[in-house]
């Protein structure tokens, strides 16, 4: 078991497959991107390796992230071995849909349970502007297969950008009537080089809030407040599906944080606000054995920071989003 030094049980971890994508959205990296060469990425054995360690100490919650996942070669194969490994119970994907329509049958044949897709706006012109190169057909064909091969229950994640796409949210919360969706908002996060826009453009939860209970009426709290992973859950009067505020800024949630992040060039990253990060490809490739790997990830997770300092005007500046899997 993984205890970090406040008695949290890490349990959860989140790997970046990639950090290519085939998007630029603006909240997550600047257009003329440039990514690492794939020597300096955690290969298909490394990363095998490194979840049967992980699982071993109790991590039996896995999300697979980027960039964008389903652009990693021989990703179906690399679920399927993730799928099979001893100890891991949860096993899904966060993933812009641009795929899925190809990829959501074979992914969950693998053994993927399910999928949160990033999608920001129903507005096509609007969608392409936040991801400067994403066509709306596509991702809403994506969702559509990834229903229907069982990939549930879908959540659609929505990073809400003031000037961009804050007048969408009624629309989105719309789809909850229409189907058993969670349509989650996530307050944009300050991260990487670009945070001077990040936090300029910024949508509170309660701002969010007060922008549906305008259209549809009070919204009803659900699970007495409480949250649910990293969401505080909602349902629109008599809709099918649900709603989800991620309100990382406003209403932080560190205490209840359960997750690290392994990135897609190998470091253990402890907290997605806080730069600290661990290198565990270097010594892996430098031929640490099991036990040496094993207790060096212990002692990261026991340093796991309690939360994040933008409180405290701190922010991490050496990596943009794609580059952790968020």
């Amino acid at each position: 078991m993984a205890l970090d030094r406040f008695g949290r049980r890490i349990h959860y971890l989140r790997i970046s497959l990639t950090d290519h994508c085939n998007l630029r959205c603006v909240y997550c990296m600047p257009e003329d991107m440039t990514f690492r060469p794939p020597a300096e990425m955690l290969q298909d054995d490394e990363i095998l390796f490194l979840v049967r360690l992980f699982a071993s100490l109790g991590f039996d919650k896995i999300r697979l992230t980027g960039g964008e996942p389903t652009v990693r070669a021989h990703v179906v194969d690399l679920v399927r071995e993730i799928a099979a490994t001893p100890g891991v119970k949860s096993l899904s994907m966060t993933t812009n849909g641009v795929l899925l329509h190809k990829l959501a049958r074979p992914l969950k044949a693998a053994g993927l349970q399910r999928v949160n897709v990033s999608l920001d706006t129903l507005d096509p012109v609007r969608y392409h502007k936040l991801t400067r190169w994403g066509n709306l057909q596509q991702v809403w064909e994506g969702i559509l297969a990834a229903e229907e091969a069982g990939l549930t229950p879908i959540k659609i994640n929505a990073v809400v950008v003031r000037g961009y796409n804050e007048v969408d949210i009624v629309d989105l919360a719309r789809l909850t009537y229409e189907h058993d969706w969670q349509v989650r908002f996530i307050e944009m996060m300050p991260l990487g080089g670009i945070t001077d826009f990040q936090r300029s453009q910024v949508v509170s939860t309660a701002e969010m809030l007060a922008r549906l209970e305008a259209v549809y009426g009070a919204v009803e709290p659900l699970n007495g407040g409480e949250l649910d992973g990293e969401a505080r859950l909602y349902r629109l009067p008599g809709a099918r599906g649900t709603l989800g505020f991620i309100a990382s800024v406003t209403l932080p949630f560190c205490a209840s944080c359960t997750r690290a992040r392994l990135t897609a060039d190998g470091r253990l990253r402890l907290c997605l606000l806080r730069e600290k990060e661990v290198d565990l490809l270097t010594p892996l490739r430098n031929g640490a054995t099991w036990e040496e790997m094993r207790q060096l990830i212990v002692t990261s997770i026991w340093e796991k920071p309690w939360g994040h300092g933008l409180a405290e005007g701190e922010v991490a500046t050496n990596r943009v989003m794609s580059e952790i899997g968020g």
